[in-house]
């Protein structure tokens, strides 16, 4: 980590500004520019909104290949800080005016899941959960 881009607490936590989390993953804003100096420290990624409900937490950074209205909904429930969309996705005009209703970040990175949250955890930003006690049973 460079300096003077994050703030490292006693606690160990660090802080990361959704402008930098901008720069890297070298994303697209595609909504909420004005929100790119809120502090994030922690993320969640997942395709499935069940998984989103069942195990994110408030303030993460939400990382999704899925671009329907239903996603901003979701984040919106959980008051999520911001969505990355992954591997390019780019929303329908519906989804981009529910993010702007609802005032949250909608960015778009050309990483795949799993670099996307490989960079992130590099500087700094750890997932909102490491893991589950008892799976879900899915149907």
């Amino acid at each position: 980590m460079s300096g003077g881009r994050f703030r490292v607490f006693s606690s160990g936590k660090v802080i990361v500004l959704l402008r930098e989390v901008r720069n890297i993953l070298d994303a697209e804003v595609l909504v909420g520019e004005e929100k790119l100096d809120m502090n994030v420290k922690t993320a969640f990624g997942a395709d499935l909104m069940s998984d989103v409900l069942a195990y994110a937490v408030s303030g993460c950074l939400l990382l999704t290949g899925l671009t329907n209205a239903q996603v901003i909904r979701t984040a919106d429930v959980l008051d999520i800080a911001a969505i990355i969309l992954v591997r390019g996705k780019k929303p329908a005009p519906e989804t981009l005016r529910a993010a702007v209703e609802k005032g949250i970040p909608l960015l778009s990175t050309k990483y795949i899941l799993f670099e996307t949250a490989g960079r992130l955890y590099q500087n700094g930003i750890v997932g909102c959960v490491e893991k589950v006690d008892e799976p879900r049973v899915s149907l």
